[in-house]
C-alpha cells in the first residue's frame, strides 16, 4: 500500500496572523536598529575626533590647567596650541585655570570648548613674511604680567577646589605641563596628587616635552592611559594615544539592541507542537513527519 504525506489544515491558523506578522515588524526593526548602530559604529571609529585621545572623559565637568610659566619654552609653544586645538575640536565643556607661580580661573566649569580657540593664535607660528627670517610666536599676555617661577600646586589646588565648592558631577582635571616644578614646591605637588587619588578625582596629564625625572614622578599618582604626551601640529596622534572610545549612548544602545534580541528569541520563538523529540528531528531531516494520512 502506497503511503503519502499530507498536511493537516489548522483550524486556528488565521488567529496567529495578527502575531506572526507583529513578530515579523519586531525582526525586521531590530535587524534595521542593528544595521544602523552597525554603520554608525564603523562611522564614529573612522572620524579622527573620535579616535583622537578625548583628554578627559566624555561628559565630565572638566577644568584645564594651564602651565604658563617661564619654564615653558617657545619650544613647547607649538605643543600647547596643537593641544588647545584637539580640546577645540572635542567640542566638550571645560573650566580654564592658568598658572605659574601663582593661579587664577580664566574660565568656569561648563564653558563651551569654542572659547579656548582664541588663545590657539598665541602658540602657533605665523607664515615666514620675509626670506631668512625666521617667524616668532606672536606675544602672549601673561609673558610680561603672569609668567614666573613654577608651583603646579597652585593650579592643582584651585582646580580641586573650584570643583568641591561647584559639587560638580562627573569632576575631571587636566593638567598641560612641562612638569618642570620648583624644588620648594614637589611636597605639596606630591600631597595633593595623593588627594585626588583619594577623592576619586580624575587627574590626566599631558605633558610639554618633560624631563624623564619631572615624568617618573607624575607616573607614580597616574593611571597609564591618563599621561599623555603632547604633540606637534604636523605629527598624529601616537598610536598609545589613539582612542576606540565610543559614546556611552552608543553602547547603552548597542547593549539594549542584544537584550532586545535575547528576550526575543526566549519570548518569541517560533510555534511549534507535536512530540519535541520528531520536532527536532524533523529540523535535522532524519524522520519522517509525525502526522500522516493514509491514501
Amino acid at each position: 500500500m502506497i503511503r503519502r504525506e499530507q498536511r493537516v489544515p489548522f483550524a486556528d491558523a488565521r488567529a496567529l496572523r495578527t502575531l506572526a506578522g507583529r513578530t515579523t515588524i519586531v525582526r525586521a526593526a531590530t535587524a534595521a536598529a542593528l544595521l544602523a548602530l552597525t554603520a554608525l559604529t564603523i562611522l564614529l571609529l573612522r572620524d579622527p575626533h573620535v579616535r583622537e585621545t578625548r583628554f578627559l572623559p566624555q561628559g565630565s565637568n572638566g577644568i584645564v590647567v594651564l602651565d604658563l610659566s617661564a619654564s615653558i619654552s617657545t619650544d613647547t609653544y607649538s605643543r600647547i596650541g596643537a593641544t588647545l586645538t584637539d580640546l577645540v575640536a572635542t567640542r566638550g565643556r571645560y573650566g580654564l585655570v592658568i598658572f605659574s607661580d601663582v593661579a587664577y580661573e580664566a574660565l568656569p566649569p561648563g564653558t563651551p570648548a569654542e572659547a579656548l580657540r582664541p588663545l590657539i593664535r598665541y602658540f602657533k607660528l605665523p607664515p615666514q613674511s620675509q626670506p631668512g627670517v625666521p617667524p616668532s610666536f606672536p606675544t602672549n599676555p601673561w609673558l610680561q604680567t603672569f609668567s614666573g617661577g613654577t608651583k603646579i600646586s597652585t593650579g592643582l589646588e584651585l582646580a580641586r577646589t573650584i570643583l568641591q565648592e561647584d559639587r560638580l558631577a562627573r569632576p575631571a582635571v587636566l593638567l598641560i605641563s612641562d612638569l618642570d616644578n620648583d624644588l620648594g614646591d614637589q611636597v605639596r605637588v606630591g600631597y595633593l596628587l595623593n588627594q585626588y587619588r583619594v577623592d576619586r578625582l580624575p587627574l590626566h596629564v599631558v605633558a610639554l616635552n618633560p624631563d624623564p625625572l619631572d615624568e617618573a614622578f607624575f607616573k607614580k599618582f597616574i593611571a597609564s592611559g591618563s599621561f599623555l604626551h603632547a604633540r606637534l601640529p604636523d605629527e598624529k596622534p601616537r598610536p598609545a594615544e589613539r582612542s576606540a572610545e565610543l559614546p556611552a549612548w552608543l553602547v547603552a544602545a548597542v547593549l539594549s539592541l542584544i537584550a532586545i534580541l535575547a528576550a526575543n528569541e526566549l519570548y518569541a520563538a517560533r510555534l511549534t507542537w507535536g512530540d519535541p523529540r520528531e520536532h527536532e528531528a524533523r529540523n535535522a531531516d532524519v524522520v519522517e513527519p509525525h502526522v500522516r494520512v493514509a491514501a
